[in-house]
């Protein structure tokens, strides 16, 4: 007889798990029973082809958002878990919370937070480890809030040599975004391909990069009396539309 699983689940257990293309869920919020999935089809966005619209690219030059990486884990979870109109209940239970939050304060779960006047108003998390970021779930307060984030991740993935963004299931919200599903094996070589490029991608790293280019292209315009202000969001779908 198979011992039960601690509460909190131990975060080499996840990572293993995450490796080998198989991540928990729950059927309710109070369930303290889990069960470990593994799609026969798996949706991932090729990381040169997120579809940004015109619409989209506008809004994210205008910086409407303030972005932030890892400012709120707990709350970006706890607002992914709330229950909404067209799902009432979540298979984030309080015990895949709180492993996933223990897996953030090891660095291998990360968010992407948008603010609004101070206030949280959308954003995502996922797992993170060798170059592959696997997106848990993301919640929208506010018109375009998680597609700004996913935006942002995508960018930030790219400038910290990330390979394979993984999205489980795909959705037409995704879909549109430029997500694809690839089959079991597929993806199972895009994790391995993701390992062989050695080292640990940086998402936190390639957010204060980005911040610190934002400072310098500003002194340099400053410098030259441009009256083209640089900025983060501006950078974010710079780098976006070249290729997509």
């Amino acid at each position: 007889m198979h011992a039960p699983l601690p509460y909190v689940l131990p975060v080499e257990m996840l990572l293993l798990a995450y490796r080998s293309g198989v991540f928990p869920m729950a059927d309710a919020r109070d369930d303290e029973e889990l069960f470990w999935v593994e799609p026969r089809e798996r949706a991932i966005i090729p990381l040169d082809g997120l579809h940004v619209s015109r619409s989209l690219a506008k809004v994210i030059k205008q910086d409407r958002f303030a972005m932030t990486v890892n400012r709120d884990f707990a709350a970006v979870i706890r607002a992914c878990a709330a229950p909404r109109p067209d799902h009432p209940d979540t298979w984030i239970s309080d015990r895949i919370e709180k492993s996933y939050i223990a897996l953030h304060e090891t660095g291998h779960a990360h968010s992407v937070e948008c603010w609004l006047d101070g206030e949280l108003v959308g954003g995502l998390y996922g797992v993170s480890f060798d170059r592959a970021f696997c997106g848990e779930s993301m919640f929208s307060r506010a018109d375009n809030a998680s597609k700004v984030a996913l935006a942002w991740l995508v960018a930030l993935m790219r400038r910290a040599g990330f390979r394979l963004l993984d999205c489980q299931f795909l959705t037409g919200h995704l879909s549109s975004m430029g997500a694809r599903t690839v089959s079991r094996d597929e993806y199972l070589q895009l994790l391995a391909a993701a390992a062989r490029e050695g080292g640990e991608a940086d998402l936190p790293g390639a957010y204060q990069a980005l911040l610190a280019e934002v400072d310098a292209n500003q002194a340099l315009l400053e410098e030259a009396r441009s009256d083209q202000p640089s900025s983060p969001g501006k950078l974010i779908a710079q780098s976006l539309t070249q290729t997509s």
